[in-house]
């Protein structure tokens, strides 16, 4: 059991640890604070049932559905291209990735100068005369945020191959251990998700460490640079693949 569940974490964070769009997009919102738990939870779920289908042997159906891989392929293709465009026309204007913040710390900054002695100050919503800030850096709409993470994560055919074939195929080598009849497959998948749950979400929150660091709108423009970058190197790999 023990064995088999360590071999699932492990195996799980060597095919996920690395530089991709998923991680770049995760890594990305972190930084800006903006949608973070529900990108994670994205990515968590959808790791979870992909792993889990792998555990129950769907690879199978993968290897044998090439148009519908091709189709993934291709679209995953065009929306990587599409996102790559857009990370590279905010790097253009890094002053604008920057402004949230600067106006957030700002506002939050007067508030406390400004409030009565002894008055505790709310992190909700500031509001100094007719200028009302909410204490969040993000410009986007949720809805947006988890629409990009869903296409990330399902629009990749690496996905398939490597949550659902190549961990499932892992796991069947884990099957049912003799004289216990306990079945090593589950306590592998349930490694493979436990790893996945600890990377998406140390990625994901743990990203705000790094907010020092990109306190000046050049270091926000780099980070979207290397963004699209990482997006046009998955899209080439996948065109090409």
């Amino acid at each position: 059991m023990l064995t088999s569940l360590t071999a699932g974490l492990a195996t799980c964070l060597s095919l996920i640890v690395a530089i991709g769009a998923q991680n770049a997009y995760v890594l990305r919102q972190g930084v800006r604070r903006a949608h973070v738990g529900a990108v994670v939870a994205v990515c968590l779920v959808s790791d979870a049932v992909l792993i889990l289908a792998g555990v129950a042997g769907m690879g199978t159906v993968v290897t044998r559905t090439d148009w519908l891989m091709e189709t993934v392929r291709w679209l995953g293709v065009a929306f990587l291209v599409g996102y790559a465009l857009t990370s590279l026309g905010r790097a253009r204007h890094p002053g604008a990735l920057a402004a949230d913040d600067e106006v957030v710390h700002r506002e939050a900054a007067h508030a406390a100068a400004t409030a009565p002695a002894g008055a505790g100050v709310a992190t909700g919503p500031v509001t100094t005369g007719t200028v009302t800030t909410e204490i969040v850096t993000a410009t986007e709409s949720r809805r947006s945020v988890v629409l990009r993470a869903v296409a990330l994560t399902w629009l990749n055919p690496h996905v398939y191959l490597d949550t659902v074939l190549l961990l499932g195929t892992i796991a069947a080598t884990h099957a049912a251990t003799a004289g216990t009849g306990a079945d090593g497959r589950w306590w592998f998948g349930a490694g493979a998700v436990l790893a996945s749950a600890v990377w998406f979400s140390g990625l994901g929150f743990g990203a705000r460490l790094l907010a020092p660091l990109l306190a000046r709108p050049r270091a926000w423009q780099v980070l979207e640079v290397l963004v699209a970058a990482t997006m046009l190197l998955v899209a080439a790999r996948l065109a090409l693949g």
